[in-house]
């Protein structure tokens, strides 16, 4: 490749990521996209900057998952011994729903094209989703003789429920945007050329917010998926008192009250 494999563009607290190797449709494997999505979110994670990440890919295709051609050559990870395999799939692909499951800040997966077998669930690692009507989704691992090895069974049951989950999963088969959004599986659909101009409409709003206040808001929610109720309230109690102590909590206050707009400084 001689482009990067990702492009990470920062502006108005708003980081956008999109994988950049279209004439291949943007794999995951096969190339350096792994590493170059690691290092592009830990970016993201360490800019106090940044209040919301959008993830895209290069048209025509938001990601193609995994290299099929990769998967027929005798030397590649796909082959090796099993426990040897296993770790590949540790040291890889599994990498990246650990580093965006604990991205501070709220992503939105811009899906621009097919998102296919690992590119699908990529797109369900992220927080919430906005189809262009050009976009198609398929968990097609069964297809292929094998099963989703980068927790996209986990994301989809949490996004999904059981029953589309197992439809989608079982079934192997493509779905269109229309089809995605019946399913609760995006937001909304948009025509083509103004997915990019919505997705930061919406991260725009979240951007808008007080930024510590939108971190610790997600890292709320991720408690809440894990925790019995009672943790959980300990949880957000603890929360709400740091969160009382910040200026911008003060200033928004001080903003309704002189009802004006209020000035955000993430402190």
């Amino acid at each position: 490749m001689s482009n990067p494999p990702v492009v990470l563009e920062i502006s108005d607290r708003i980081a956008t990521v999109t994988l950049n190797d279209p004439e291949r449709r943007n794999p995951i494997t096969g190339n350096d996209m792994i590493a170059a999505l690691l290092d592009a979110f830990a970016k993201v994670q360490a800019d106090p900057q940044v209040s919301v990440m959008i993830l895209t890919g290069a048209d025509p295709a938001f990601c193609a998952g995994g290299d099929i051609k990769e998967m027929n050559d005798p030397d590649s990870i796909f082959r090796k011994e099993p426990l040897a395999a296993a770790q590949s799939y540790v040291d890889g692909v599994q990498r990246l729903p650990l580093a965006l499951y604990n991205l501070d800040v709220p992503t939105i997966a811009a899906v621009n094209g097919a998102a296919v077998g690992a590119g699908c669930d990529l797109t369900m690692m992220c927080d919430m989703r906005v189809a262009s009507d050009k976009a198609r989704f398929g968990e097609v691992f069964l297809n292929l003789g094998i099963i989703p090895g980068d927790a996209g069974s986990w994301f989809m049951l949490r996004r999904l429920g059981h029953q589309k989950a197992a439809d989608l999963t079982f079934s192997g088969r493509m779905i269109d945007a229309a089809e995605a959004l019946e399913m609760g599986m995006v937001l909304e659909v948009v025509p083509h050329e103004k997915l990019m101009d919505r997705t930061r409409e919406r991260a725009a709003v979240i951007a808008s917010k007080p930024p510590r206040a939108v971190r610790i808001a997600k890292r709320l929610m991720r408690n809440a998926e894990r925790m019995d109720l009672p943790d959980f309230l300990n949880s957000a109690a603890a929360y709400q008192a740091l969160m009382h102590q910040t200026e911008d909590h003060h200033e928004a206050v001080a903003a309704f009250i002189e009802k004006r707009k209020p000035n955000f400084t993430g402190r």
